[in-house]
């Protein structure tokens, strides 16, 4: 059995949201834990790569998806599929601390979308980059 090491990385707080999170773990898992402050939000977004698990450790998160919304309750575990079909948001409509774990597949390259601000997020290995689709250029060919 392999020793436990405490590998999380900080990660700053983003407006309502802040995290602790472990980029790469076994076998292609990853992990992160997420508090969302009261009136505070988990972007809408979706993976094309990597599905994700959703776990609410503490609260009751409003999960949006494609197929509605609801409040979740502290235990209650929801899959998120890679593709449209796991686009969703997370919000803290509630006075308390909402903390979610996420774990992830990893998959390696990874593209996430933002629909609600037309970004697409796009990751190769531990280096990620942000784009608007706005910003998207006709593919010229070889040359």
């Amino acid at each position: 059995m392999t020793d436990a090491v405490n590998i999380w990385d900080e990660v700053p707080d983003w407006g309502g949201i802040g995290a602790r999170r472990l980029a790469r773990g076994a076998a292609g898992l990853g992990a992160s834990i997420w508090e969302i402050h009261p009136g505070g939000d988990y972007w809408r977004h979706f993976h094309h790569a990597s599905d994700e698990l959703l776990v609410v450790l503490r609260g009751r998160p409003t999960v949006g998806t494609l197929e509605g919304t609801r409040q979740l309750n502290e235990g209650d575990v929801l899959a998120l599929p890679r593709g449209p079909q796991g686009d969703r948001t997370i919000t803290n409509d509630t006075a308390e601390v909402v903390r979610v774990l996420m774990i992830s597949t990893n998959i390696d390259p990874e593209v996430a979308e933002y629909p609600d601000s037309g970004k697409v997020g796009i990751w190769i290995g531990d280096e990620g980059r942000f784009f608007r689709f706005t910003d998207a250029v006709e593919h010229a060919g070889p040359e």
